[in-house]
């Protein structure tokens, strides 16, 4: 293995967090050594657009961690996930949050790609040496309901779909309205973020109005959504940031200015 991965890893199992800010370009994604005999170029992008990409300032660096963590656990990519788990703790993305974006991505991924998260993710907690109460509080009250904005959500799906699966509707409103997004250990705005990039992240921009007019609600302004969407660009693809740009920039155009 070529040295630049090694110290990389030696960081993670040393149990200290890799400082992505203070990291080599080349050290951004670990394995770029081993492709470096195939495709130079990708190391060389690497060291250039993506290393500045990190820098840009309409989204922070703990901003940047949530979305691609949502990226790579939507897309069950798990070769990269150990080193962007590490250097999110390091941005100041708490355990309690990552085992909440998790969570979230559980029903916005698939139960399957959190599951493989989440084991991936306790081998990194140990190496951190996080312990339980870190990361869990089942005792927290959950947060307050809009009353009213449900109602009226539940009402149009109930309308739409109701006679088509009404499993689902159910479903949609008590596990996902009701309890999924009450859970206060990851505040509304990156619970949206997280949502709105793994929607990104899998090409389902059809859902995507709803879950980005959601995300400025909870706080998430234009020049962020963008930022997103370009983020995304690096880690999802081209086209699949291209397919949400339509879509967002319908979003912008329609909400009130």
């Amino acid at each position: 293995m070529i040295v630049t991965t090694i110290a990389v890893l030696a960081l993670m199992t040393s149990g200290q967090a890799p400082d992505i800010k203070a990291m080599p370009a080349s050290n951004l994604i670990p394995g770029y050594g081993n492709v470096r005999s195939v495709t130079p170029a990708l190391e060389t992008l690497a060291q250039g657009p993506l290393a500045d990409l990190w820098k840009r300032p309409d989204l922070n660096r703990r901003d940047r961690s949530i979305v691609t963590l949502a990226a790579l656990i939507a897309r069950n990519q798990s070769i990269e996930l150990p080193f962007y788990l590490t250097a999110a703790l390091n941005n100041g993305v708490t355990p309690r949050e990552i085992s909440e974006i998790i969570t979230q991505l559980a029903f916005y991924s698939g139960w399957a790609n959190a599951v493989s998260a989440a084991a991936i993710a306790k081998d990194v907690f140990v190496q951190q040496k996080i312990s339980p109460d870190q990361i869990s509080d089942a005792s927290a009250p959950p947060l307050p309901l809009d009353e009213a904005g449900e109602a009226d959500r539940a009402a149009r799906v109930g309308g739409q779909f109701g006679s088509v699966a009404p499993g689902l509707v159910q479903y949609t409103t008590d596990v996902l309205f009701r309890d999924l997004w009450l859970r206060p250990g990851l505040a509304p705005r990156d619970r949206s973020l997280v949502t709105v990039s793994a929607l990104i992240a899998t090409g389902q921009v059809a859902q995507m109005p709803y879950h980005l007019n959601r995300a400025m609600d909870n706080g998430l302004t234009k020049a962020q959504a963008g930022e997103v969407i370009t983020h995304l660009a690096f880690y999802v693809g081209w086209p699949n940031a291209f397919s949400a740009l339509p879509v967002a920039n319908d979003v912008f155009e329609k909400r009130p200015k």
